[in-house]
């Protein structure tokens, strides 16, 4: 079994050391969806809920915090990350919206944490823009979808 990272010889926390690792071409893709009531999933795609286009929002949500993500998580290293998309599907059985985000940076370490962390925040985002007309709305299946690296191009 592969050890923790984050966990030192003492077992105490600490952040890992990446000064040693090369700098590549890293991309993480994360995926969730929020649970909703078709008649919300209508509302969000007419943007006729009080506070707007929920979409748009949810999806400059999930961006900052990607950005961010090195505030929110205590040992992650604060990234220069160098592209956040945040995408959504709508299934045909209308009962969710799927949220998608890729990440992207040239470095030593992956930005999965940013991905995962765009999808949480633009789950929430739309959960709080939607709760006033369905509260029962459920957030999950957040996952990491996949993570690549390659060398960067000379």
């Amino acid at each position: 079994m592969n050890e923790l990272s984050h966990i030192d010889a003492r077992g105490e926390a600490r952040m890992v050391d990446v000064t040693s690792k090369p700098a590549l071409l890293r991309e993480a893709v994360a995926s969730g969806e929020i649970l909703l009531r078709p008649a919300t999933l209508a509302l969000v795609e007419s943007h006729q809920t009080a506070k707007g286009n929920v979409l748009a929002t949810a999806r400059i949500a999930g961006i900052l915090a990607a950005k961010r993500t090195g505030d929110l998580i205590p040992l992650c290293h604060p990234l220069p990350i160098t592209h956040c998309e945040v995408a959504f599907e709508i299934p045909d059985s209308r009962d969710r919206i799927r949220i998608l985000a890729t990440t992207r940076i040239q470095a030593g370490t992956g930005v999965e944490m940013e991905a995962l962390t765009a999808v949480s925040v633009a789950a929430l985002t739309l959960y709080d823009m939607c709760k006033a007309v369905d509260p029962d709305m459920v957030i999950g299946d957040i996952r990491l979808l996949r993570k690549t690296k390659r060398e960067i191009p000379a």
